[in-house]
């Protein structure tokens, strides 16, 4: 990836290792937290101070774009703005709660429904991934790419439990993959694009500040990567949601979708 002084890639990075710095000054400590209504998980005061610094500075920045984020209330008017950010202060946030290192701090920005830009940083671990449309994916700044399994049967999945479940698959049951788990789907994504693990879905219903990200990272790192029905996205959409997702390189994403119901 070339360089890109004053850009959209640099901005983002910026901002997301700007967020890490809040975050980790609140990690493993006591943080203030509560429920969020409707079932939605928790929210703690870093995932609040996170958000507010990214909207002023990626606000500041680029007063045009639009905004869609976990912990700020949702304005329509970012439907009609050709660019958005789609952010996500904290993904991970009951990992950040629990003193794990596996959140993140999540940012991209979508142009007419594409995600162009992207930086996910997880700055417990010290990693930040970054990817620009055409440009490719990037691990602290050195180039990364998904792995080519021989076969279905040798590839490893990232995904819960439940989502084996016979139920969710065609007559020929659930694809014989290795499953492994991350609760971050963001962060999930990105070990897809560094080659640690083949593959990552999950079915359910899921927010875009969740995976437009790591969508684009693991795409420009050679994975395709769909919808659960392997349908294209399209973010900024009016609910903010998507219908799962699916990530693998080419081959491994074809054979997978051949498990799926017809």
């Amino acid at each position: 990836m070339g360089p890109d002084p004053g850009g959209d890639l640099q901005l983002l990075i910026d901002a997301a290792e700007e967020g890490g710095k809040i975050a980790m000054s609140y990690y493993q400590n006591d943080v203030e937290t509560h429920e969020k209504p409707d079932d939605q998980g928790p929210v703690t005061k870093a995932d609040l101070d996170v958000n507010a610094m990214l909207l002023g500075m990626l606000g500041t920045a680029r007063p045009t774009y639009g905004w869609l984020s976990e912990e700020s209330d949702d304005d329509p008017a970012r439907l009609a703005q050709d660019r958005v950010f789609i952010i996500d202060p904290i993904d991970g946030t009951r990992a950040f709660i629990a003193g794990q290192p596996g959140f993140s701090i999540v940012v991209a920005i979508a142009e007419e429904g594409e995600v162009t830009h992207a930086a996910v940083h997880l700055p417990a671990r010290g990693e930040t991934f970054a990817a620009a449309r055409g440009r490719g994916t990037t691990k602290n700044g050195q180039p990364v790419g998904v792995t080519d399994p021989a076969d279905i049967t040798a590839a490893t999945v990232l995904t819960a439990k439940v989502q084996m479940q016979p139920d969710r698959w065609g007559t020929k049951g659930p694809p014989p993959m290795e499953r492994h788990f991350r609760s971050s789907l963001a962060w999930r994504l990105c070990l897809v694009a560094e080659g640690r693990f083949d593959s990552m879905l999950t079915f359910r219903r899921t927010y875009e500040w969740d995976i437009a990200a790591g969508a684009l990272i693991a795409s420009e790192a050679g994975a395709k990567v769909t919808d659960g029905d392997g349908a294209a996205f399209r973010f900024n959409s009016p609910e903010a949601m998507q219908n799962g997702i699916i990530a693998a390189c080419p081959d491994l994403h074809r054979e997978i979708m051949g498990y799926r119901p017809d």
